[in-house]
């Protein structure tokens, strides 16, 4: 079952200038998808229009079937959000912020609630402006998962915080996961963070989903080469070789992103363009996304 859908969508803020430029990929029951992409890629725009606050130009939306923009109030209650510049309102008191979530939700579970009231240690009576930023962050997190939501969306929902509070974040997605089977779409700029959470990846670049990939994959069937630049293997070339994703030029070589494991990437390097001596090798997820958003163009 697909849970969450994107068919051709587009969307702009200036004219001929598309943010998100025809992104189709769809997350199904279960699963746990990382969004990757440089600042301004369009992650949050995209992840704005499944919560239904934008409209696509173009293109189809649909969660749980659903057109977020049409039925927003069906599918809300279905979904818990968090997002790193969500506001909470300052002059509310944290048991405040609780109970009008607690009313909105009528799957509100209030033994998870209390659990996580006891693991953060929130103070129930205190401000949210006088809060701070890993509080305010807390109260979100619990507010949005606290009635079990089909679908979790987190938007960068740990960018600022320290470590602590970062895995704190991470083991609250992930219990909630493996106990309701809840599916997870998050973003983050903290390679790591993905890969403990995430068992697929989609990378956006240009408005499109560059990669779409189980992240199992990306380790295992995917390498960087360092071609030694001469004559004989410009970036042109190298681009055109079969599973070439991308190249960065480097001072000490060029950097290419292939579709292949070492092995065979080297191979093809060698059979293609006679170049022997380039260094093949996996590489983790930080690397390729360095190596592949910087290879593009």
């Amino acid at each position: 079952m697909k849970v969450l859908e994107f068919n051709g969508v587009h969307r702009s803020y200036k004219r001929g200038v598309d943010v998100l430029a025809g992104v189709d990929f769809s997350v199904a029951a279960g699963e746990v998808v990382g969004l990757l992409g440089r600042n301004g890629a369009g992650k949050t725009t995209l992840i704005r229009t499944a919560m239904g606050m934008i409209e696509a130009q173009a293109g189809t939306v649909r969660v749980f079937g659903l057109d977020p923009r049409q039925q927003p109030v069906e599918v809300k209650r279905r979904i818990g959000y968090v997002s790193e510049d969500q506001v909470l309102p300052s002059f509310l008191r944290v048991a405040e912020v609780i109970e009008l979530h607690r009313n909105l939700f009528p799957t509100w579970d209030e033994s998870l609630a209390a659990d996580l009231l006891r693991r953060f240690e929130l103070p129930l009576g205190e401000r949210v402006g006088k809060l701070s930023k890993g509080q305010a962050r807390q109260v979100a997190l619990l507010s949005a998962v606290s009635h079990r939501p089909e679908l979790l969306i987190l938007d960068e929902p740990a960018g600022g915080l320290d470590p602590a509070a970062r895995r704190e974040f991470l083991e609250t997605s992930i219990r909630l996961l493996n106990e309701a089977g809840s599916t997870i779409l998050f973003s983050s700029h903290y390679m790591t963070d993905v890969e403990r959470m995430a068992s697929r990846i989609v990378l956006l670049h240009d408005g499109r989903a560059l990669l779409d990939n189980e992240l199992d994959e990306l380790r295992e069937a995917f390498s960087v080469a360092l071609v030694p630049g001469d004559a004989a293997a410009d970036r042109a070339r190298v681009r055109a070789l079969p599973g070439c994703l991308g190249v960065r030029e480097r001072s000490d070589a060029l950097h290419a992103v292939f579709r292949l494991g070492p092995r065979e990437a080297g191979e093809v390097i060698e059979q293609k363009l006679g170049v022997r001596g380039s260094q093949c090798r996996s590489v983790d997820l930080e690397e390729m996304f360095i190596e592949l958003v910087g290879g593009q163009g």
